[in-house]
């Protein structure tokens, strides 16, 4: 029997010892901070920015050269080659009218479907080709925005003055694309708030139909660069002005099986985007389907009740009565397997819109 003073000796001994030590577990470590979520940014528009829209790979390249790693493009439409490795999900579709998107609520389920922070938005192209007054486009630019804010009320919105337009077949453009882009600074003035505000981006001033484009209205390599030199100082301002905490590297994954299938192959498929009394819009979808990467396509159909193609995009189109044979441009031939492009044109006609069987092979 232990005597007392040497008992009470040793219960002081282990009363000094942390609870932790007796029990036999060691302290959790403290937790780590959560990894800030990454900024959604929509790009938002027609054709200039979706078909490629090469712009938006020049400009996410430099976001991320210098420090803005947690910038996430997002869009229900995805990237249509441009040459190096970027982010493409975008909502640039290719011959619509911003007229028309608002007056068919088509926005608020993009906006459901990725749920973007700021909208870059250059718009109204084909609605100034169309001759739409500029009153009706900056109406159609207030829906937006107010669907915009609806999905997030702090959404910050950039709202380009659009790039200048000279095509052959609408001498007026020029003029009109002045008219729009005149009152855009006026009209962003009494929407802008501070809680979401509306920024104009002058896409404008500086911008050479001649040099920095191709065919008078969609930008070539030059005018991605000049485009993307704009929106970038605007982005950064509306991200914060300051360099992004980068998050977590994601989890490797798995290598990708290497497709098994034919060396080549090519799939092409059609659809009508809309139709109007005498007119259509009509888009092809250009898929390689061979296990190889393609560097080129070239996609044919034949017409039907006299219709006759007025203006196309993405694609070197040719028409010989009927038949009609669409091959690849600069950026959009080299497909790796899966890969698709897509290309649209506009189109008279005396009845219907459709096409004969629609064939694609590739290179």
């Amino acid at each position: 029997m232990l005597r007392r003073p040497l008992l009470h000796a040793l219960l002081a001994a282990l009363a000094a010892i942390p609870l932790a030590l007796v029990v036999g577990f060691t302290a959790p470590s403290p937790a780590l901070p959560a990894a800030a979520a990454p900024v959604r940014v929509m790009p938002l528009g027609d054709s200039i920015t979706g078909s490629p829209g090469c712009w938006r790979s020049v400009l996410w390249n430099r976001l991320q050269a210098t420090g803005h790693t947690d910038v996430d493009f997002v869009g229900t439409l995805g990237p249509q080659g441009c040459g190096q490795p970027h982010d493409g999900d975008n909502e640039g579709h290719g011959g619509y009218l911003v007229t028309t998107v608002a007056n068919q609520n088509l926005l608020p389920g993009w906006l459901a479907a990725t749920r973007p922070d700021i909208v870059l938005m250059h718009f109204g192209t084909n609605d100034v080709w169309s001759a739409v007054a500029p009153a009706t486009i900056l109406a159609a630019y207030g829906r937006l925005v107010a669907q915009m804010r609806a999905s997030n009320p702090a959404m910050k919105v950039l709202v380009a003055k659009i790039i200048p337009m000279a095509p052959p077949t609408c001498p007026e453009c020029g003029q009109r694309v002045v008219a729009l882009n005149d009152a855009i600074d006026g009209w962003a003035a009494t929407i802008s708030t501070p809680a979401s505000p509306v920024v104009v981006v002058d896409q404008w001033t500086g911008f050479s139909t001649a040099t920095d484009t191709y065919d008078g209205v969609h930008p070539n390599a030059s005018g991605d660069r000049k485009m993307a030199d704009r929106w970038y100082p605007a982005l950064t301002e509306a991200l914060g002005g300051v360099t992004p905490t980068p998050t977590a590297s994601p989890t490797p994954t798995s290598p990708s099986p290497t497709p098994s299938g034919p060396a080549t192959g090519c799939t092409a498929s059609y659809r009508v985007v809309g139709q109007w009394q005498g007119g259509y819009q009509g888009e092809v979808t250009v898929r390689n389907s061979g296990a190889t990467p393609a560097s080129g396509w070239t996609v044919r159909f034949t017409l039907s009740d006299g219709q006759r193609i007025t203006q196309s995009w993405n694609a070197r189109l040719t028409q010989s009565g009927a038949e009609v044979t669409a091959g690849d441009v600069d950026w959009n031939g080299d497909l790796a397997p899966g890969a698709q492009a897509t290309f649209g044109f506009l189109a008279t006609t005396s009845g219907g819109a459709g096409t004969g069987p629609v064939s694609c092979t590739a290179t």
